[in-house]
C-alpha cells in the first residue's frame, strides 16, 4: 500500500516537473524573441548598483521622463519624443528592473527607493534640476523625489499619475500581486509570459482603452521588451511595493512648492481621474490640472500634441522660477 502511493507521488511530482520544464522553455523561447525583436537600443549607466538603460534626443534644459507599472522606456520614446519639437534635451529611463535595466539584490522597489534611484541618476548624468515627467506610477516616483529631494528637480509633469492609495489594485493587474519574492520568481520562469501572450488583446484593451493601441506597438512601439521574466518580476515587484510608502505620502503633497502640473483622461480605465487626479485640486498650490473628455490612461498615444504641449507649459513655468 506505501509503495503504491509512494508510487503516485513519484509519478505526480515527476509531471509537475516537465509541465515547469516546458513552460520554462516556452518562456526562454519568448524572452529570445523579445530580445532580438527590440533589443537595447539606448546607453547605460550604473547607478546604486543598478545598471539603467536610457535613450536621450535633443539640446536645452533637461526633461527625464518615467514609465509606468510595467512599461518602459517606449511608453514615452514614442511617440512622444519623437514628435516633442526642438528646445529640450529629453531623457527617456528604464526604470530599475524593467526593460533593459537592472535592479540590484536586496532593492525592494518601494517608492522612497525608486526616487532615490532617481535622483542618483540626475546627478550621474549631471542633469540640472530637470522637469520630471511620470506617467502613471512614474508619477508616483516623481512626486517622491519632488517631496524628499525638492532641490534636484524644477517641477512635475505627470500624466495620468498614481497619486493616492488604494486598497485593491484594478482586476486585470491582481495577478502580479505576488507577495513572495520566491513564488514571484518561480511564475516569472515559467507561465507569466505565456500567460502575458494569451491576454494580451485583453490587456491592452484595458490599459489603452476607449483608444487603440497603435498597429505598430509590438515592436516598433517596443512593447515585446516586456515579455522578458525580470520585466515581469520587477513589475510585480513594484505593484506590491506601493502600499509601504503611498499611503503617508498622499498626506504630504501640501508641502510642494514647486510647478506641479497633471493630465488625465476621463476614461482612463486603469486610474480614476476623479481619485488620482481631482482630488490633487487644493492640496498642491498652483496645480495646472488639465482634464481631458474620452481619452483613456495612455494619452501621451491618442493626444500626442497636447499632451507635448501640456509638458512645454510646466517646463516654461518650471525653468523660469
Amino acid at each position: 500500500m506505501f509503495s503504491a502511493i509512494a508510487g503516485i507521488v513519484v509519478a505526480i511530482l515527476a509531471a509537475v516537473v516537465m509541465v515547469a520544464a516546458y513552460f520554462f522553455w516556452i518562456t526562454r523561447r519568448l524572452a529570445r524573441n523579445a530580445e532580438r525583436a527590440v533589443p537595447a537600443n539606448g546607453s547605460f549607466v550604473t547607478v546604486d548598483g543598478n545598471r539603467i538603460h536610457y535613450v536621450e534626443s535633443g539640446e536645452g534644459r533637461p526633461i527625464l521622463m518615467i514609465h509606468g507599472l510595467g512599461g518602459t522606456l517606449h511608453h514615452l520614446r514614442r511617440p512622444l519624443m519623437e514628435e516633442f519639437g526642438e528646445g529640450y534635451r529629453l531623457i527617456a529611463i528604464d526604470r530599475p528592473g524593467s526593460g533593459y535595466s537592472t535592479r540590484g539584490e536586496g532593492l525592494d522597489g518601494r517608492l522612497a527607493e525608486q526616487a532615490r534611484q532617481t535622483v542618483r541618476f540626475i546627478e550621474t548624468l549631471g542633469l540640472e534640476k530637470p522637469l520630471l515627467v511620470g506617467h502613471s506610477l512614474g508619477g508616483a516616483i516623481a512626486l517622491a523625489v519632488a517631496l524628499d529631494y525638492p532641490d534636484t528637480i524644477s517641477g512635475l509633469a505627470l500624466i495620468a499619475p498614481l497619486t493616492h492609495y488604494e486598497e485593491e489594485p484594478p482586476e486585470e493587474f491582481r495577478a502580479l500581486a505576488i507577495t513572495s519574492p520566491l513564488r514571484r520568481r518561480i511564475i516569472a520562469n515559467t507561465v507569466a509570459l505565456p500567460l502575458a501572450v494569451k491576454n494580451a488583446p485583453k490587456t491592452l484593451e484595458f490599459v489603452f482603452g476607449p483608444q487603440q493601441p497603435p498597429e505598430d506597438y509590438a515592436i516598433a512601439g517596443g512593447a515585446m521588451v516586456g515579455l522578458r521574466p525580470g520585466h515581469f518580476y520587477a513589475t510585480s515587484t513594484d505593484l506590491v511595493a506601493v502600499h509601504h510608502d503611498l499611503p503617508r505620502q498622499q498626506t504630504r503633497y501640501g508641502e510642494l512648492a514647486l510647478p506641479v502640473g497633471i493630465l488625465f483622461g476621463t476614461e482612463d480605465r486603469v486610474l480614476n481621474y476623479e481619485r488620482q487626479g481631482l482630488a490633487m485640486q487644493g492640496k498642491v498650490a498652483g496645480l495646472d490640472l488639465e482634464i481631458v473628455n474620452g481619452i483613456g490612461h495612455m494619452p501621451q498615444y491618442a493626444i500626442t500634441a497636447q499632451v507635448v504641449a501640456f509638458i512645454r507649459r510646466i517646463a516654461e513655468r518650471a525653468f523660469a522660477s
